[in-house]
């Protein structure tokens, strides 16, 4: 017996009757031969965490743009967070944790340089729209190496549906797709404290008094509460006053941090970097790197150089406005 086939029959008998099981994946687009050590889902979370668009998340904006303390979250240490608490609730209700954690590893890989910015300014300037739950599928199937990484069905619709109107199928991509809002929701105030654009007393103290004053509190009681909403039960689920309470924090993110906090200064800024980036390579493809002309003809030139901008981090982002747009001092003869 090789060590696969023996960690599945260990998750057919103690697994919960709601987990999905390595086994049972409805499996790839192209088939492969088993790993005889690792099962379909741990293949696919080494698949990511090898990836170039899984290291690229480390210098991309979280909330603060290019920040210059060590301590501020990135898109990277988000990702490595919402995985840790998804693996805790997986763990805790008996659920696959390599099924989570690949697909928590993965949620973000499509995100934009200067987040959540450059998100918006691809959705205005790209006709189709741009969504960065979209993008980060896109990368995984065909972006990423050769002809994507070839994921299983269940770790790419959990990646696809961590936010939107769509609940992922398996209950581990709905454990991620709260998680991630757990994360964000108490690093962002702890980030947030750091920086000075909020004090521990501008924060709702009706929602302190449901989930905690401090940041592991909050978190702890966030996933205290999943678990115990959720023991049994075929879907995964929040208490009615931690909801609340949870719902009602993130509103006052969104109205005291996410816009038009000093946070976001820097913002408009942004903007214009991601706006002048992609109205330039659209006029000028040639300047695209050789790798992706052979993909102009086929998807057109607006998709490729989203697909570009899209992969940036923030500092090359930088880079390459400067050097397409800022002139250079004429050097001494």
């Amino acid at each position: 017996m090789d060590i696969r086939l023996r960690t599945e029959e260990l998750e057919n008998k103690n697994l919960s009757p709601y987990a999905c099981r390595s086994s049972m994946s409805r499996g790839r687009e192209r088939s492969e031969e088993p790993c005889p050590v690792r099962t379909v889902f741990q293949r696919d979370r080494d698949r990511i965490i090898h990836s170039k668009a899984f290291r690229r998340l480390k210098l991309k904006t979280q909330v603060f743009i290019i920040p210059e303390g060590d301590h501020y979250r990135t898109r990277l240490t988000h990702t490595l967070e919402v995985a840790q608490i998804a693996r805790t609730c997986a763990k805790a209700l008996g659920l696959n944790e390599d099924l989570t954690e690949a697909i928590a590893l993965g949620h973000d890989l499509g995100h934009t340089p200067f987040g959540h910015a450059g998100e918006q300014v691809l959705d205005r300037v790209y006709a189709p729209g741009f969504k960065h739950n979209e993008q980060s599928l896109r990368v995984v199937e065909l972006l990423e190496g050769q002809k994507g990484l070839n994921l299983t069905y269940e770790v790419r619709d959990g990646i696809l549906n961590h936010t939107g109107p769509r609940k992922p199928v398996t209950l581990e991509g709905q454990i991620v797709r709260i998680a991630d809002r757990i994360a964000y929701i108490n690093h962002d105030i702890d980030d947030a404290l750091r920086a000075g654009v909020l004090n521990q007393q501008d924060l709702p103290g009706e929602c302190l008094r449901v989930l905690g004053a401090s940041h592991s509190q909050r978190i702890n009681t966030m996933v205290l509460d999943l678990v115990q909403s959720s023991m049994g039960k075929p879907e995964i689920t929040m208490s009615p006053a931690v909801q609340e309470a949870m719902d009602r924090l993130r509103t006052f993110m969104f109205d005291h941090v996410y816009i038009g906090s000093e946070a976001k200064k820097e913002e408009d800024k942004a903007r214009h970097v991601v706006e002048g980036l992609y109205l330039y390579y659209v006029e000028h493809p040639h300047l695209l790197p050789d790798y992706l002309l052979s993909r102009v003809e086929q998807e057109g030139i607006a998709r490729v150089v989203v697909d570009y901008i899209a992969g940036m981090t923030d500092r090359f982002a930088v880079a390459q406005y400067k050097k397409l747009f800022i002139p250079k001092g004429f050097p001494l003869g």
